[in-house]
């Protein structure tokens, strides 16, 4: 068995990012889709949108226009479909252009048209027009303080839904009533498609009150425009059952678990059995501290399984920010990670997101080993004073164990392994 885990490590990772690599994934559903009689129009948005685009064009044999947006720098090179860049995870004006510009060409469509949406994860953000009555500031200004306050993806985007002119199943709305096929990349838990992007092509079992409901959960400060907006009937998204949908079929052509599954491939040929853990959700620290224990209690007793064990997790974890460090909730995970194992030695870990940008920094994530906790007594670095301030970026910046891929342009959310490789003594 190699002792190189650092390198299998970012092998699993590796794996687990092609696996969900839309020039990998999406040709095989591509070519089950009939071309219409008509035109077909290519809208999308997410991280893996342009990435997604490129490869409609690589294998999409008929005529197709159309437009997409990603995050800036996560473009990639076309020639029928435009890619516009926007920011993300807090939307600005570039995004709101593209998203009008989105609805306005899928608009006087016929039933002999296609829709083709690429949908993936981020394209919430990216994909941001404020539904009339509320400015983008006012969204953006909702927006921030959800990102800080410790809310899950389903509630983050159940407010975006009720506050957007073309997610929560508007966009699907827009287009009939020509054919809708949206090809779909997942980056959250259970795989809930009304989640994805905030569901532009997908009938919203939420409702304005479960909006409200969490603005008051997490106290969000948020302006009296978006409060009156989702007190009022106008803001209510298109629900299941509607028949604006009956034209709509929505595909999901990459999953975490797919992903998982090709990091626990990886993981069997160097020796480790993998244990999956799936998709989970919580806040990064107290998420770790479980993961510890299930790592401590292989080690010790051979409990679920003797080690050598491969743990692997996805799933979207959160943070609830009280400090004013840097690092986002995978470089936070495995911090909050090598706290827990301090002096039990052995094990080394990854925490990555799968976009390749850990919350706004630069890195994917980072690399825990052995010895994380003794060098950062060696060279001085504070660990625990790093933790409270929510700096696990220069925690793993000092270590020198910072995971800077880039973008990937593709999305299925955070990656996590630890490997066990033997008893402890």
């Amino acid at each position: 068995m190699s002792d190189d885990y650092r390198g299998l490590l970012r092998a699993m990772f590796d794996a687990a990012v092609g696996a969900a690599h839309p020039s990998v994934c999406l040709p095989l559903f591509l070519e089950k889709i009939a071309p219409p009689k008509g035109r077909t129009i290519v809208v999308g948005a997410g991280k893996a949108a342009a990435s997604m685009a490129a490869a409609v064009e690589a294998h999409w044999p008929h005529p197709i226009e159309g437009l997409v947006v990603t995050r800036y720098e996560h473009g990639a090179p076309t020639s029928k479909i435009e890619v516009i860049e926007a920011s993300h995870p807090v939307p600005d004006a570039a995004g709101r252009a593209a998203a009008g510009r989105i609805l306005q060409k899928v608009q006087g469509l016929t039933e002999d048209d296609l829709v083709l949406a690429l949908i993936s994860g981020g394209g919430s953000a990216l994909m941001a027009l404020p539904a009339d009555g509320v400015t983008l500031e006012e969204k953006q200004a909702v927006n921030k303080a959800l990102l800080k306050s410790g809310a899950t993806i389903s509630e983050m985007n159940c407010v975006r839904k009720h506050l957007s002119a073309i997610k929560g199943g508007r966009l699907a709305r827009a287009a009939a009533p020509a054919k809708v096929v949206a090809l779909m990349i997942s980056d959250v838990p259970n795989d809930d498609l009304s989640v994805i992007a905030s569901g532009p092509t997908v009938p919203d079992p939420t409702t304005r009150e479960d909006a409200l409901a969490v603005i008051a959960k997490y106290k969000i400060d948020a302006p009296a425009a978006v409060l009156a907006y989702l007190s009022s009937d106008a803001c209510e998204t298109p629900k299941p059952g509607d028949e604006i949908f009956d034209r709509v079929e929505n595909i999901l052509i990459a999953t975490p678990q797919g992903s998982l599954d090709a990091a626990a491939a990886v993981a069997s040929k160097a020796g480790f059995t993998p244990l999956i853990l799936g998709d989970l959700e919580g806040e990064s620290r107290d998420v770790a501290l479980v993961h510890a224990g299930i790592a401590r209690q292989i080690a010790r007793h051979a409990q679920p399984i003797a080690p050598p064990v491969a743990i692997i997790s996805g799933g979207e974890t959160t943070v609830t920010v009280r400090g004013n460090g840097k690092g986002g909730r995978d470089a936070e995970f495995l911090l909050a990670l090598t706290l827990a194992l301090e002096g039990f030695g052995g094990i080394s870990a990854i925490a990555c997101d799968t976009d390749g940008i850990d919350g706004s920094e630069d890195n994917a994530g980072a690399i825990m080993t052995a010895d994380s906790f003794a060098r950062a007594a060696a060279h001085g670095v504070d660990l625990k004073a790093l933790f409270a301030n929510n700096d696990a970026y220069t925690a793993f910046e000092k270590l020198g164990d910072l995971l800077v891929t880039g973008p990937t342009r593709t999305n299925v959310n955070d990656f996590r392994v630890i490997l066990v490789p033997g008893r402890a003594s």
